[in-house]
């Protein structure tokens, strides 16, 4: 059940590069895409206007326009999406559920137990190659380098709403959303026990210090990198609660990890010690029925159900939702069933 923690998922601004350059003292007046093609290696100009047009460019703290002039000793930020890694990506035809479309942007809605993209053991087969395949299908679009965007990911068993950018314009754009914490996402849960009340969880989230694979809580920052996590109660169900999570941050298992500190991992996330009985009675009954619902569901019991966000080209709100997939229906079912012949009793 460990195969995917390789890490693949990072952290949503390992995603983007982090520029900072200061002018030097005898910096001559100089336009600020010329500036930046000057100093910043492996880029284009397209590649700078768009991060500029965006207000991806900042001076001194301020988002500036094209015209800008670089002066001596000016500080100068810039976030760029990551680009296409040196690696090549074979398409393959791999079926996908596509839930929008346009010429900028797409949305998919991933199965549980698809990889986000190539890593180690993870070659083919990953939701990568199937975009590679469907995008190679599609119009050259101004940007398209023929390979899709990805702006953010998730597990390889968590099933949901993935945004793919089909232009660098929109990579840009969508990026620096993501980076600046303004896209709205929200997950559906199934965690153990019966929690209290809504709340929110925080602290720095780093690898762990005897298992790099998996991800743990610190309360130093030089351990770790923030994170915010709200959650709120959808459905109590005895023994096991249904929860909605929205995220502040996007580090990388930050839910996992999350739920894992306050004592309430995931339903069967095996990584985070959700895998075996946490809460219940001590009948073979019982442990019959959760190594059932184990088996309905083989992964962890996350999903993520809704992503709002600005249209990198109509500048306009959208928002997107998906239902639980089956396996999570199903095991929400046999909770409910199990917790109303509880209350019978």
């Amino acid at each position: 059940m460990n195969e995917d923690l390789d890490i693949q998922e990072q952290d949503e601004q390992e995603l983007y590069e982090h520029i900072r350059i200061v002018a030097d003292k005898g910096q001559a007046l100089l336009r600020i895409d010329k500036f930046l093609m000057n100093r910043v290696e492996n880029t284009s100009r397209n590649r700078i206007q768009n991060a500029i047009d965006a207000g991806s460019v900042f001076v001194n703290d301020k988002v500036i326009k094209a015209s800008y002039k670089v002066k001596p000793l000016d500080v100068i930020t810039m976030v760029l999406p990551d680009p296409p890694r040196d690696t090549e990506v074979y398409p393959e035809d791999i079926p996908l559920v596509i839930t929008y479309e346009d010429d900028d942007l797409l949305m998919v809605n991933k199965e549980p137990g698809m990889v986000v993209h190539p890593g180690f053991n993870n070659y083919t087969g990953t939701l990568v190659n199937a975009l590679t395949f469907h995008l190679n299908q599609l119009p050259t679009l101004p940007g398209n380098t023929g390979r899709p965007g990805l702006v953010h990911r998730i597990d390889k068993d968590t099933s949901g709403l993935l945004v793919i950018a089909k232009n660098e314009w929109a990579m840009t754009y969508l990026a620096k959303q993501f980076f600046e914490h303004s896209i709205e996402r929200r997950y559906v849960a199934l965690v153990w026990g019966d929690l209290p009340e809504d709340g929110t969880i925080s602290g720095y989230i780093g690898r762990d210090m005897k298992d790099r694979r998996i991800m743990n809580m610190y309360d130093d920052p030089e351990k770790g990198k923030w994170s915010v996590t709200h959650y709120k109660v959808i459905e109590r169900l005895g023994f096991v609660t249904l929860i909605e999570c929205q995220l502040e941050t996007g580090r990388t298992h930050q839910i996992r990890t999350h739920m894992k500190s306050i004592g309430h991992p995931i339903f069967n996330d095996a990584s985070y010690g959700g895998d075996r009985i946490l809460k219940g009675t001590a009948f073979s009954k019982y442990k019959q029925f959760v190594d059932n619902c184990f088996q309905i569901i083989p992964r962890q019991a996350l999903h993520a159900r809704s992503l709002g966000f600005i249209h990198p080209k109509t500048k306009k709100e959208m928002n997107f939702e998906v239902p639980l997939p089956e396996d999570f229906r199903l095991v929400l079912e046999k909770w409910r069933g199990y917790a109303a012949e509880k209350t019978q009793q």
